[in-house]
């Protein structure tokens, strides 16, 4: 056994306090991490599947659209949490841009990937949906351009933190550029009701009934709780890495 790994998992006693601040410490919360990883990877693997067997095989066929609606099923959630985790890192960024805890900037760095994945993919699908609906793959609506913006924020902040040697001094920076790019995100919320675009308006909101079958409804929220599962893991994984790179001096590859 290495120094190193020997170090890793050290046999010392938890500090005394409330239970988050004893997984505060990069070094306390790893062994943490590492027990709830496969738990999220796996309840986000029954739900993709549960979500995905109700849009594409119980649901039932839109009067207006036909079948090509059922990329709702993995866009609308793609979308949510290309917002959700945006916020997310954000609020990270600034709980260690204030008050210079590093498991905080490294959870922002770690949430970036796969907030850039989901951006990603709420645009692909977008596209798909998109062709046959509108009859083209992309058009510079505020709903569309404003989720693009976000794309490029998460590239920007990976990018930034990347060109910097100085982690400490990558994590200022990127949270920086993370909390000014909160502004976009009730842009793309609230641009179909700001602007007159293209994209329809919300489906599922917190004042106003579903505008959709409860079966449509069942299945795009399961398949929204498997990407939060998702996230989480992914997430969890990444961080780990990056603690193993920071603390020890590890190169290790997370997905």
């Amino acid at each position: 056994m290495t120094e190193a790994t020997a170090t890793r998992n050290p046999a010392r006693p938890q500090p005394a306090g409330p239970i988050w601040l004893r997984y505060a410490a990069p070094l306390a919360f790893d062994p943490l991490a590492a027990r709830m990883i496969p738990w999220f990877f796996g309840a986000a693997a029954i739900l993709a599947l549960a979500g995905l067997y109700v849009g594409f095989f119980v649901a039932p066929t839109d009067a207006t659209q036909g079948e090509v609606y059922r990329v709702i099923f993995i866009h609308v959630p793609a979308a949510w949490m290309s917002m959700f985790i945006y916020l997310v890192m954000a609020g990270w960024a600034a709980i260690g841009l204030i008050f210079n805890t590093r498991l905080s900037a490294m959870m922002a760095s770690a949430l970036a990937p796969t907030g850039a994945m989901f951006t990603f993919l709420a645009l692909w699908t977008g596209a798909l949906w998109g062709k046959p609906t509108w009859g083209t793959w992309w058009v510079w609506d505020a709903r569309l351009t404003s989720e693009l913006i976000l794309l490029f924020l998460y590239i920007g902040f990976i990018a930034l933190q990347a060109a910097i040697e100085d982690p400490r001094r990558a994590d200022r920076a990127g949270a920086v550029l993370a909390i000014v790019g909160v502004v976009n995100v009730p842009i793309i919320y609230f641009s179909v009701r700001w602007w007159n675009t293209l994209h329809q308006g919300a489906s599922v909101n917190l004042t106003s009934a579903p505008k959709m079958a409860t079966t449509m409804l069942l299945g795009m929220l399961i398949m929204a709780v498997a990407c939060w599962m998702y996230s989480i893991a992914a997430a969890l994984w990444r961080l780990r890495s990056i603690i193993a790179e920071r603390e020890f001096g590890f190169d290790v590859e997370a997905p």
